[in-house]
């Protein structure tokens, strides 16, 4: 909680300082964070919908047989799940919360949101464009066993 506090006093102490320095520069910048603001809250909207409806329509017991006993099928499939998502962190973590309460095991959780993170199959075409096929390759077989490995050894320390 302070944290938050004292990162929006900083965020709002460095956006007067910087009002001050080019009032129309700040503007600019304010109006271009405000677009894509309204551009992201569609997408975010449903993402988080989609999630809502999917834990209302999964029973928990689904969940929790599925990924609640540490079984490497369960890992398997929901570290696949991760790879394939594309979501911010700030909606992957409630998520999380959400499939830990509804008796997934921390260490399919920590696998979900590693692979979430680290690997990026959707965003694998735009990234062979710009890295090419053998660099995005390497970098998503890489992340997903560094993944793995992230995921088993949390599951094991927060047991």
């Amino acid at each position: 909680m302070l944290f938050n506090v004292t990162l929006f006093v900083f965020a709002a102490a460095a956006l007067c300082i910087s009002f001050r320095r080019d009032r129309q520069k700040t503007k600019k910048a304010l109006a271009i964070a405000w677009n894509s603001f309204r551009n992201l809250i569609p997408s975010m909207l449903g993402i988080i919908g989609l999630i809502g409806l999917m834990l209302a329509l999964v029973p928990r017991e689904v969940i929790a047989g599925l990924f609640g006993n540490n079984s490497p099928a369960g890992i398997l499939l929901i570290s696949l799940a991760g790879a394939v998502t594309l979501m911010p962190a700030f909606i992957a973590f409630p998520l999380a919360a959400s499939l830990l309460q509804s008796g997934a095991s921390v260490m399919a959780v920590a696998c979900f949101i590693t692979t979430l993170l680290m690997v990026g199959i959707i965003t694998a075409p735009m990234e062979v464009n710009f890295f090419g096929k053998k660099f995005t390759f390497w970098r998503n077989a890489i992340g997903f066993v560094l993944a793995l490995v992230i995921g088993g050894v949390m599951g094991v320390v927060l047991q």
